[in-house]
């Protein structure tokens, strides 16, 4: 075997005679070396290059890195600037026969990568696009572009041959400039971002960028192909309007026809899956046939699949995982066998002109979208840089751009590692400064009350209800019939129906009221029908807007919270995961829970921009009600515990407004310590002024019952609660634990499971207590720089 230091690609005449390898291995008990045969050798590559990568991950975590920059050290350290630099390491287990194999699945990983992210990209974003978006997009790329043009101009004398010509000036120069879509959404995705502003931003402007940047790539490619033959120039512009016109006009056409097709709420029949993906390779082969770049077929064929549901969203389910986990591996493994830190050595002199050329592109994009944003948008400086930064991301893209240019033989080894480098440093360096200057959650923060304890009385009562599913409304209009709304305080409920996004990079907020409906997520469902109807039948007591959102579950809290945030909204409702409830029920043990469902509950818990309301529906209230023109009798009986602090404050607020409901008797059961032990005087103070203007208030009202419990420890508590429980209740009201006196949970700080619902929430909660009741959890609004016990001004009767 004759075996050279540099890469197959770069010694293009280089001939080797060898003997091919088997494909599978006898057995070592046959005393063959596996990694002589070809199958062994590749499983063990990849299972390499995985397990460096993953480990690499863990290790920057801490450094809020992006996962792109663990693939690409993972490469790195694979390949010759690494672990390859070993002669040993290099022939054994990569061997120059390797590389071919490498280079092939590596291409085929990124055209995959490319097909999903066209798959998830959606260009109705630029007909929607503000003229913010399109002019942050427009400067930031037409800015570092002449800079880098006027860089380049000025020290071409000093740029190699190649790299000379006006194509291939302008090729580096363009390709630098723009931002691509790819490589900011699965960033600004794992950065869970893609449903703040600044992500929403982010997203349309890199669709616009990249819009810009498709036209400059296009026009690289004719300028390249022409240099000295004028006519191939032609060709490739008539190739590219043909493979274009065959893809847009002939198969899009099709994947409409199988969307049409496919019943209503049915996944797409396997076979135009596996027709689609099989596409991918068809697109990329015609491209690469007729001189269009391999990764263009299959990019222009992924736009042109419909997206979202049925056909995008079950294209990305059944492909993502094995292609992102196991196929894309392989580029990366290509990109660190060609990527060489030790060719560097000695040529700065002739690599300088195009790391100005590339620095000037990255630092003037980032300098153009701060200053647009800023002085011209006037957006908040914090949120402005940190655009700069999203938006001067590099990753995915341009290493495909930097492949295709030693295709071209525009680059050699040298210019290909710094250029990779380079680009690896800029994500490196600008993901954790977003980190740090943007949090897309300090908005939702205020330092405005807007709970139910200080809602202004006579005046509307607006709750956001997130749905989930279909399953859980009965209860919630059953809950807004007993809230007891009235013509001078009526109850607006803005809606808000929760779908995961899939198949589509973009996430949406649709107001149903004021939007148009979109084709995919239309309001013509059982959820917001549902809703409407029970508006209907309280005389408009009730007021019902539907909304809807489709993001990833990780950012959905975000827009619940903005959408909270912009209707000044006082409540919160949360449905309590019915999943959760039956495991806490039938295992014993809080370790085993507790990681079960990071749910997007906890996040609005903790992030809510007013009080947060979790109902454990039980199914009591799924029982129709007579309205309440017609009620004349008591047929609900509901249980307040107070156990102080303002989440106990915030419920009993809310238990007052159920009790003018004629419908309803309500018990309020009011925890103390022996002896005051364990009390924060001011948190006293508060508990003491409401519940006594409670207890005046209602002091008259056979309906409602007060009484004091006095306890020693949290056991002295649960058998409190037992013995109230023998009065059958349907619904219990309860605080979430803020401010609670510890002597009263003493003995039970690892008892509970489940973090959304506290302690007292969690017991009565369980079937240990009542296997029918319902249970309202209730949380009051944490202003902001708040400590976990809230020290208030005094509690007066028109505060409530």
């Amino acid at each position: 075997m004759i075996k050279s230091k540099a890469p197959l690609e770069f010694e293009p005449n280089r001939t080797i005679c060898r003997h091919p390898l088997a494909t599978h291995s006898p057995g070592i008990f046959y005393g063959k070396d596996p990694l002589q045969f070809s199958i062994p050798l590749l499983l063990l590559e990849l299972s390499m290059v995985i397990l460096i990568t993953r480990l690499v991950h863990y290790v920057l975590r801490p450094l809020k890195q992006p996962r792109i920059i663990s693939e690409i050290l993972g490469g790195l350290i694979i390949g010759p600037s690494c672990l390859g630099h070993n002669n040993v390491f290099s022939t054994y287990l990569f061997p120059d026969n390797s590389e071919f194999v490498m280079k092939t699945f590596g291409v085929l990983g990124f055209m995959y990568f490319l097909f999903l992210c066209g798959v998830q990209t959606d260009f109705t974003v630029i007909q929607k696009a503000s003229r913010k978006q399109i002019y942050i997009a427009l400067y930031g790329v037409l800015i570092p572009l002449t800079a880098t043009l006027i860089v380049a101009i000025c020290l071409r004398d000093t740029l190699t041959e190649e790299l000379q010509t006006g194509a291939s000036i302008w090729g580096v120069a363009s390709s630098l400039s723009i931002t691509a879509f790819p490589v900011i959404y699965t960033i600004v995705r794992e950065f869970n971002l893609l449903s703040s502003d600044i992500g929403r931003m982010a997203l349309s402007t890199a669709v616009i960028s990249d819009m810009i940047g498709i036209n400059g790539v296009t026009a690289f490619e004719a300028a390249k192909q022409g240099e000295g033959r004028p006519m191939a120039a032609l060709y490739y512009l008539i190739s590219l309007a043909i493979v274009n016109a065959a893809i847009f006009l002939g198969i899009r056409q099709l994947m409409l026809w199988i969307v049409q097709t496919t019943p209503e709420g049915k996944p797409v029949d396997e076979l135009y899956i596996v027709l689609i993906l099989l596409g991918v390779a068809v697109a990329g082969f015609v491209c690469d046939m007729t001189g269009l770049a391999i990764a263009n077929g299959p990019l222009w064929l992924g736009l042109a699949v419909p997206d979202g549901p049925p056909l995008g969203a079950t294209l990305v389910e059944k492909s993502e995982t094995f292609l992102l986990e196991i196929l894309l591996p392989f580029s990366y493994v290509y990109i660190g066998l060609y990527t060489d830190v030790f060719s560097l050595h000695g040529r700065w002199v002739s690599l300088r002109p195009l790391f100005y050329m590339v620095a000037c592109a990255y630092l003037t994009k980032l300098v153009a979208t701060l200053l647009v944003s800023r002085c011209v948008y006037q957006m908040p400086l914090r949120d402005s840089f940190a655009l700069g930064l999203i938006m001067s991301l590099r990753g995915q893209v341009e290493l495909i751009l930097f492949i295709h240019w030693t295709d071209l033989q525009m680059i050699t080894q040298p210019y290909f590692t710094m250029l990779v480098l380079t680009t690896t440093a800029m994500t490196a360096i600008a993901s954790p400064l977003i980190n740090i200057v943007y949090d897309p959650t300090r908005p939702y923060m205020l330092n405005k009350r807007r709970n139910i304890q200080h809602n202004p009385p006579n005046m509307e009562f607006k709750i956001i209800l997130t749905v989930h599913d279909e399953e859980s409304v009965p209860g919630f209009i059953s809950l807004f019939e007993v809230s007891n709304p009235t013509p001078s305080s009526p109850i607006v409920v803005f809606a808000l129906r929760l779908i995961e996004l899939v198949g589509r990079a973009t996430p949406l907020f649709i107001d149903h009221d004021n939007q148009e409906h979109n084709f995919n997520y239309t309001s013509a469902n059982p959820i917001h029908n549902a809703l409407k109807s029970s508006h209907d039948s309280m005389c408009g007591f009730i007021k019902i807007h539907p909304f809807t959102s489709v993001s990833p579950k990780r950012s959905m809290y975000q827009d619940i919270c903005e959408l909270a945030l912009l209707k000044k909204s006082s409540l919160i409702l949360l449905p309590y995961n019915k999943d959760l409830l039956k495991t806490q029920s039938s295992i014993e043990g809080g370790d085993q829970i507790k990681h079960v469902n990071p749910s997007i509950n906890s996040n609005i818990l903790a992030h809510a921009p007013c009080s947060v309301g979790v109902f454990v529906d039980k199914g009591f209230f799924q029982k129709p009600h007579s309205s309440v023109s017609n009620s004349k009798s008591v047929n609900h009986h509901f249980a307040m515990l107070f156990l102080g602090g303002p989440d106990a404050r915030e419920a009993l607020a809310y238990a007052d407004r159920m009790v003018g409901h004629p419908e309803i008797s309500l018990t309020v059961v009011r925890f103390l310590a022996m002896d005051g032990e364990g009390d924060n005087l001011m948190e006293k103070k508060l508990d003491d002024g409401l519940v006594t203007w409670f207890w005046v208030k209602n002091e008259g009202n056979r309906a409602v019952a007060y009484r004091e419990v006095v306890v020693k420890n949290g056991e002295e508590t649960m058998a409190a609660i037992q013995s109230i429980n023998d009065v059958y209740y349907d619904l219990w009201i309860v605080g979430r634990g803020n401010g609670v006196n510890p002597v009263l949970l003493d003995g039970l700080t690892t008892w509970s499971n489940s973090d959304e619902l506290g302690i007292i929430g969690e017991y009565v909660s369980s079937s240990d207590v009542s296997a029918t009741a319902s249970v309202l959890v209730v949380q009051q609004q944490i202003l902001r720089d708040q400590g976990q016990v809230r020290h208030k001004t005094a509690f007066t009767s028109r505060n409530l």
